[in-house]
């Protein structure tokens, strides 16, 4: 951390909690948390985190300027709590979230209205003290649009492909869409909830759950987070494992939706030549380690399974056959005019409410926003490597697309160097103090972004408390704003070129 950080200066102004790591988590008086919402609201940090207990909410936040990182705590001996969704927008869907769950209210709130809770709920307020009786719910209140010729378009919760659940409500004049609104929350599964109590091995694996594309990135944000708080060491090679796991699984999404992107431009030619490099991806990670998904493969101390020879080989071929497959596939996007009339200036978004939603991933990086949990805050064996981090300005479709194609190439060029320079050792140890309480956090870089995980440990070295925070929290209401003046008929693009997960944003 920087001395000259005014977040750590803030933090400081507080009553630091001992025993958590590695970032300082302090426990804020409500004219602190109101200075600290000031600051969100100026843009002097982003947030990275906000959710509740049953006694208390947190917020995590990053200071880039500094490097800092820290947590506010405010205790809520009333059940409620400072809105700071009033003066700080992107925490409207979280502040609604925590109401659901929690039942402690947001004073001044600017939307009241249910986020998870569908009224479909057995009990109201499933992690609070004392859970409700089930909320009888009215039909949910879409935000109205004034104007002439305006005509709505209700689509989903199901859809006709086989994907997951999500309701979009379009007022269009004509094609042209005046305003999206989402509403989620289909997908919810009581993850904290199921997390409670789990013992870490149990936690670990519905951990690496909770959005299955980003099953590595999850498990890894997870292990990291235990490892803080018992303050646990890992070996050099288990690291360097657990990059080689989080590119490939980068690789594989990355090459799957530069093909999806392309196929809902009606370009199908690149679908099929996309889905055949994923599908190598996938297979050379179970040759490598025994899961297409590498699910269950990273562990609190360490990794479940190490590169064999044979594991290797079929690594250094995927390198080969990418690196002679894929360039062409650059240059038939380039230079085909249909696709490119699709995709240039479609769903642009204003780098302004990227920066103040703090949207991470290759939304954020499209729209000039050069975050990368790789680099900042860091972590092993990121610094040893050699990579960059594309970063474009357009902020639309067609950069999306050429950012995930960079990082394509980058990925390669970090799985070469991981093989390289694979240092020997053991892969998994005994994580330390696992039966003293404590608190870690971490942040890792997923393939849509970066993934926040939380957690308290009891004393008998069970989960207490453990928040994972998805990046789509922060990049589902920006597709809102992508959509805005264009056609109806571009929405699959720009919801593509987004690639937001369901079933990680509804836990």
């Amino acid at each position: 951390m920087s001395d000259g950080s005014k977040l750590q200066a803030a933090l400081s102004a507080g009553q630091p909690v001992a025993g958590h790591r590695p970032w300082t988590r302090a426990v804020v008086s409500p004219a602190l948390w109101h200075d600290l919402i000031q600051g969100l609201a100026g843009g002097t940090w982003s947030l990275l985190g906000f959710w509740g207990e049953p006694d208390a909410v947190h917020l995590a936040l990053c200071e880039e300027s500094s490097g800092t990182l820290g947590i506010a705590s405010l205790a809520c001996p009333d059940g409620q709590f400072p809105s700071v969704a009033r003066r700080h927008p992107p925490a409207q869907r979280l502040e609604r979230a925590i109401v659901d769950l929690f039942g402690l209210q947001a004073s001044d709130a600017p939307d009241h209205r249910p986020w998870l809770d569908h009224g479909r709920w057995p009990l109201a307020y499933p992690l609070a003290e004392t859970q409700g009786r089930r909320r009888e719910l009215p039909p949910y209140a879409f935000l109205p649009v004034e104007g002439e010729s305006l005509h709505q378009i209700p689509v989903g919760p199901v859809h006709a492909g086989i994907i997951e659940p999500g309701h979009f409500r379009f007022t269009a004049n004509g094609e042209a869409v005046v305003r999206l609104e989402q509403r989620l929350g289909y997908v919810h599964k009581g993850i904290e909830s199921l997390l409670r109590g789990a013992s870490v091995e149990r936690a670990a694996r519905l951990i690496g759950r909770v959005s299955g594309d980003s099953t590595v990135a999850y498990a890894l944000a997870f292990a990291r987070a235990i490892e803080a708080a018992t303050e646990t060491e890992i070996s050099d090679r288990a690291h360097w494992l657990r990059a080689l796991m989080a590119e490939l699984e980068r690789l594989a999404n990355h090459c799957g939706d530069f093909g999806a992107i392309c196929n809902d431009a009606a370009f199908a030619l690149m679908l099929a030549h996309c889905g055949v490099l994923r599908e190598k991806v996938l297979r050379a990670s179970a040759a490598c380690f025994g899961h297409r998904l590498l699910m269950d493969c990273i562990v609190p101390g360490g990794v479940g399974a190490d590169v064999s020879p044979e594991g290797e080989k079929a690594l250094r071929e995927l390198i080969a056959e990418f690196r002679r497959r894929f360039p062409p596939l650059i240059d038939l996007y380039d230079s085909t005019a249909s696709l490119q009339d699709r995709t240039v200036s479609t769903g642009f978004v204003r780098p302004a409410l990227i920066k103040q939603f703090g949207c991470g991933g290759v939304i954020g990086r499209a729209g000039g926003r050069a975050f990368d949990a790789r680099r900042q805050p860091g972590y092993p064996p990121y610094d040893q490597l050699e990579f960059k981090v594309p970063v474009l300005a357009d902020s639309d479709v067609n950069a999306r697309v050429w950012v995930r194609i960079r990082e394509v190439e980058q990925s390669l060029s970090l799985i070469e160097q991981l093989l390289n320079g694979l240092p020997a050792g053991p892969v998994r140890g005994a994580l330390h103090r696992l039966e003293q309480a404590g608190e870690g956090v971490a942040l890792v870089e997923g393939f849509r972004g970066d993934v926040l995980v939380w957690l308290r440990l009891n004393v008998d070295g069970t989960i207490a408390r453990c928040h994972p925070r998805d990046p789509s929290w922060f990049q589902w209401p920006l597709l809102e704003a992508a959509i805005e003046n264009n056609i109806v008929a571009d929405f699959p693009l720009c919801n593509k070129s987004f690639n937001c997960s369901y079933s990680g944003h509804d836990l």
